[in-house]
């Protein structure tokens, strides 16, 4: 079999590593990749929007399943390109990735056919934002409409603040079209935790609990980013929030999708807040996320490629998920500057003294003149498994202290908030 990933991140990297693995696969190409799937994969330098590109590419090589990483393409059509042109591809089309090309659709949706959110309201006019902020008061959320890279969720703790956020957004234009509408929602407490589920439509299958950490600095402070590491299983996430996240949020969705027309396949991402009132939706996203993806696909002990092909064929009920015990971290590092404006081609050095047993994803990295130097404001996911919480977070960290390059950032403080739980799930 010959498998194509798009994409090219940490993300798209633990897909190949992953892939990669099974029995059934016999080369893989990724387009465009990085310089550290270049060491598992083909790249090629193909965009992950260059969907005729894609397309031509994959019946060209004879390519027998396409993956999509990124959020980018799917929101865009690349699974309905594919399909038109017989080729096998795994991802939601481009009416059921809406849910999270759109806020605003997703929040609709959720509010029609009463699955648990934040209470919010929608605005395509900023003075009308203004006005209903000043009513809400703070601390509130701000959010642009449309795909801002993870960045597009401002939380509000003063009115100031989301004054400033719609201006932004929807005067200033800093996320361009994605910010020609904003949603409003009242702020939520509690612990977040990230549940993906595979679903072929009709069955919907989760996957272990990760937490994600947004912000760029301990403590959750600074401005949110696309995510500074993640950890899984997450224990915030106890038999019976996971078991409720399942029955209210998960399979009601896939339903509602359905209901709507927009029939969901692939791996549908559930943002949550653990709340006293239960779990809440924060955001639905279409792909897997990024870092959850890496210490989750750690964990996963089935074939990936068999969960793939068992959602193509409408087949997912009949396919057994395993996992193996234990927990997994990634810690993210990240350019100086990040989230913000950052500089490039700084030389990366000591990726060889990372033990075996870590895996280094590549998110934005580059082959320059035969070494690897940064490419992105996050460059590196450290990621390490291990029996518990805290032996996974001390080995992903020991890992950490062998990688170096100018104005290396990270968070020092990933899987913390799991240490305080009596056990894993």
């Amino acid at each position: 079999m010959k498998v194509l990933v798009v994409g090219g991140g940490g993300r798209e990297h633990a897909l190949v590593w992953k892939l990669k693995q099974s029995p059934r696969v016999k080369e893989i190409f990724c387009a465009p990749g990085n310089a550290g799937i270049a060491s598992l994969a083909r790249c090629v330098p193909i965009g992950a929007e260059d969907i005729s590109g894609l397309v031509a590419f994959a019946r060209q090589e004879k390519i027998d399943l396409t993956v999509v990483g990124p959020e980018g393409p799917l929101t865009m059509g690349i699974v309905d390109s594919f399909n038109e042109a017989g080729l096998a591809i795994f991802g939601p089309n481009a009416r059921a990735a809406a849910i999270e090309g759109s806020k605003v659709l997703a929040k609709e949706l959720m509010a029609k056919y009463g699955i648990p959110t934040a209470r919010f309201a929608t605005f395509s006019d900023a003075g009308e934002a203004v006005a209903y902020i000043r009513q809400l008061n703070a601390p509130c959320v701000v959010k642009a409409d449309g795909l801002a890279a993870g960045k597009g969720v401002v939380v509000c703790r003063t009115v100031e603040e989301a004054l400033e956020a719609v201006g932004d957004i929807m005067v200033k234009g800093v996320f361009g079209a994605a910010g020609s509408r904003v949603v409003v929602e009242e702020y939520l407490t509690g612990q977040e935790v990230s549940i993906l589920a595979f679903t072929d439509g009709k069955t919907v299958i989760p996957m272990l609990p990760a937490q994600d950490h947004k912000q760029v600095y301990d403590g959750d402070q600074g401005p949110n980013t696309g995510g500074m590491g993640a950890y899984a299983p997450a224990p915030v996430c106890t038999p019976e929030v996971y078991q409720t996240a399942l029955e209210k949020i998960l399979i009601p969705t896939v339903r509602a999708m359905a209901a709507e027309g927009r029939p969901y396949r692939g791996v549908l991402y559930a943002g949550l807040m653990v709340t006293d009132e239960g779990a809440k939706v924060l955001e639905f996203n279409a792909r897997f996320g990024d870092p959850e993806a890496q210490p989750v696909l750690m964990l996963l002990e089935t074939d990936l490629v068999e969960i793939i092909e068992a959602v193509l064929s409408g087949r997912l009920a009949e396919k057994e998920i395993r996992w193996r015990p234990g927990a997994a971290v990634c810690v993210v590092l990240a350019s100086a500057g990040y989230p913000g404006p950052y500089r490039k081609g700084y030389p990366i050095s000591g990726l060889d003294r990372v033990p075996p047993d870590v895996m280094v994803f590549h998110a934005g990295t580059a082959l320059e003149d035969g070494r690897v130097v940064t490419a992105g404001g996050r460059v590196l996911g450290v990621t390490a498994a291990a029996g518990t919480i805290a032996a996974a977070i001390e080995k992903a960290y020991a890992a950490v202290e062998q990688i170096h390059f100018e104005g290396m950032h990270y968070r020092r403080d990933i899987g913390r908030k799991a240490l305080s739980a009596s056990k894993i799930r």
